[in-house]
């Protein structure tokens, strides 16, 4: 893969670049905790029904991410970004039109899906144009990872205060916000000069080794576990807690703003070639911050949480990136890439129908949130003990 020609800036082709996941995932996955509430009120479901809508949501990403490599090597790979979350847009219009059960869960499903091509495509395609800059390429990375803290940071601010202004039963209004946003930050991504499909020819499916990262998956597994039930079920908890519009808009809100300081507070980490050490090290303080809602209801252990949490999270995607780029050549990136979100998206698969029936369970949010900081803590143990790949290894040899 050679990188886009030198007449962009490659900072500014990056943060172009991430809108695809501002949409797919900062949008597209994430909006859903904040309607989730007024869904379940008015549409009479259980956390184990609006834990499912995150569960079909998660597995679109994990068909998504299998069948990335073989997309991007038939489109190239800014069609591929383009086109799914072109997908993602529809799909967020589909979600405003009908309170069926079966209609959202196909809507969830398709927005799971085409986020997962863009975002498999995009994080290749941002890995190839950071290539461009070598001193400063984890860096540039980070711009792309920290994008869906853009769609999180937008979306708690405009969610809550729809929900409020429209009253009980308006989740399907928000929804018609959502994808007029999404539509708004679209439009950079099909006019950027990325010049990347004249290089798709250079995108091979290559074969992929499991054995030699087999516990570096298992710890994004959890990762991906951990992560979704915090991302599914804290606006209920901070609800349920009595936080109103303003509080659920400023802990979401909080999450999306940490995201900006995510390539500046993990620049050093990412640049640490020693096999699973950063994700180790990122994951590790993603827990701490999952675990702090543990202690009660306060704004102020809230608000700290967010931020620890948020700071945290959009790095691990990015180093488990920087670690395909310590270990696997470029020709290899879309398909070692794809491996390790089709492990990342098992795990989110799984972590919110299991902890939305544990919740209906047992009666309480807190439980079930305890359980996603453990598995956010294993995951990072077990990120300590992944040591670099070698060559032969990195080939599927």
């Amino acid at each position: 893969m050679r990188a886009p020609s030198p007449d962009a800036h490659p900072a500014r082709l990056i943060l172009i670049l991430s809108l695809a996941p501002t949409v797919g995932l900062g949008i597209g996955r994430f909006a859903y905790a904040l309607v989730l509430p007024d869904m379940r009120d008015s549409l009479a479901w259980s956390y184990s029904a609006a834990g499912f809508m995150n569960t079909i949501n998660a597995a679109g990403y994990l068909v998504g991410a299998l069948f990335a490599s073989r997309v991007i090597q038939r489109f190239g790979l800014a069609t591929s970004v383009r086109w799914s979350t072109l997908a993602c847009v529809a799909s967020l219009a589909l979600s405003a039109v009908s309170g069926n059960f079966v209609v959202l869960s196909f809507a969830r499903l398709l927005i799971g899906l085409a986020a997962a091509v863009g975002f498999v495509g995009g994080g290749a395609l941002a890995a190839t144009i950071a290539q461009s800059w070598p001193e400063r390429a984890n860096f540039l990375l980070s711009l792309f990872y920290a994008g869906p803290g853009v769609g999180i940071l937008a979306s708690g601010l405009v969610a809550p205060f729809v929900l409020q202004g429209f009253g009980a039963g308006s989740w399907w209004i928000v929804w018609w916000a959502m994808t007029l946003l999404s539509v708004i930050m679209t439009v950079p991504l099909w006019f950027a000069p990325f010049h990347a499909d004249a290089a798709a020819a250079g995108v091979i499916r290559t074969k992929f080794a499991v054995m030699p990262v087999l516990i570096y998956l298992t710890g994004y597994f959890l990762f991906g576990a951990g992560y979704i039930a915090y991302m599914t079920f804290m606006i209920a908890y901070i609800r349920d807690g009595g936080g109103g519009a303003a509080a659920q808009s400023a802990f979401w809100s909080l999450i999306g703003i940490s995201a900006f300081a995510t390539p500046w507070v993990w620049r050093r980490v990412l640049e640490l070639d020693r096999g699973g050490l950063a994700t180790t090290i990122i994951l590790g303080v993603n827990a701490l911050g999952a675990s702090l809602p543990i202690f009660g209801h306060s704004p102020l252990l809230l608000a700290i949480s967010a931020l620890v949490f948020g700071v945290a999270f959009f790095a691990v995607v990015g180093s488990t990136t920087a670690f395909v780029r310590f270990n696997y050549p470029p020709a290899s990136w879309p398909t070692a890439i794809a491996a390790m979100t089709i492990a990342f998206g098992i795990g989110q698969t799984l972590g919110p129908i299991v902890v939305g029936a544990i919740t209906d369970a047992v009666g309480s949010l807190s439980f079930a949130l305890n359980i996603s900081a453990a598995m956010l803590a294993l995951g990072a143990a077990l990120s300590a003990f992944q040591r670099k790949v070698g060559p032969k290894a990195a080939n599927g040899e």
